[in-house]
C-alpha cells in the first residue's frame, strides 16, 4: 500500500505560478516562430553556398582581378597587347590511305553515290555511302575527328564545291577517317 505523508508547505501551490504538472509553466506566445526563423535562415545560407559552389565549379566566378590594374597611384597601366603569332597554313592534301564515308543530307536520290564517284575520281578511298539521319541540311560539311586529318579534310572539301570542314568526333564510331555530309548547297 502507498504511504501517506503529512501535508507540508510544498503541497500548496500558489495560484500566480500557473503551473501544469510539477515543473511546467505555460509556453510564451510566439516561441514557435523562433524555430521557423532559424530554419529559414539556414535554408537561405545553404542555398547561397550551393549557388556559389556551383558558380566556382562552372568557372563563372573568377577571383583574379582585371589585368592592368594600377599600383595605387590612381593611374592604370595599359593592358598588354598580345603578340601576333603566325597561324600555320594547312595545305589541302589527298591521302588515299584514309577512308571517306559519304552521307546524303538532302532529299535528292543517289546524291551520296554521285559524291562518292567524284571523290573516288579525285583519289580518295570511299567507305560507306548512305543517307544521313536528316534530309534537310543546308550545307555540305566535311567532318574529321583526328586533328592530324585536317589537311586531308581540306583536300576532300576542295573536291566538293561549297563545302566546309569541321572537327568533330560525332562520326568516329563509323570507322571512317573522314565523313562527308552532303547538304542542299552541293551543286552536283
Amino acid at each position: 500500500m502507498a504511504e501517506k505523508f503529512p501535508r507540508d508547505r510544498f503541497d500548496e501551490i500558489p495560484d500566480d505560478l500557473k503551473r501544469v504538472g510539477a515543473h511546467r509553466a505555460p509556453r510564451r506566445r510566439g516561441r514557435g516562430w523562433i524555430a521557423v526563423g532559424w530554419a529559414a535562415l539556414a535554408t537561405v545560407l545553404l542555398v547561397g553556398a550551393g549557388i556559389f559552389g556551383l558558380s566556382l565549379v562552372n568557372g563563372s566566378i573568377s577571383f583574379h582581378g582585371p589585368s592592368g590594374t594600377g599600383t595605387g597611384t590612381g593611374k592604370t597601366s595599359a593592358p598588354a597587347t598580345p603578340s601576333a603569332t603566325p597561324t600555320p597554313t594547312i595545305v589541302p592534301t589527298v591521302n588515299p590511305s584514309l577512308s571517306v564515308n559519304v552521307l546524303n543530307g538532302t532529299s535528292r536520290e543517289g546524291l551520296a553515290s554521285a559524291v562518292g564517284d567524284t571523290l573516288r575520281a579525285a583519289g580518295w578511298k570511299i567507305g560507306a555511302l548512305a543517307n544521313a539521319d536528316k534530309n534537310d541540311l543546308p550545307t555540305t560539311v566535311v567532318y574529321y575527328g583526328d586533328p592530324a586529318n585536317q589537311a586531308a579534310a581540306l583536300g576532300v572539301a576542295q573536291s566538293l564545291p561549297g563545302s566546309t570542314i569541321q572537327q568533330s568526333t560525332a562520326y568516329s564510331d563509323s570507322g571512317a577517317d573522314i565523313t562527308v555530309v552532303v547538304g542542299a548547297n552541293y551543286p552536283g
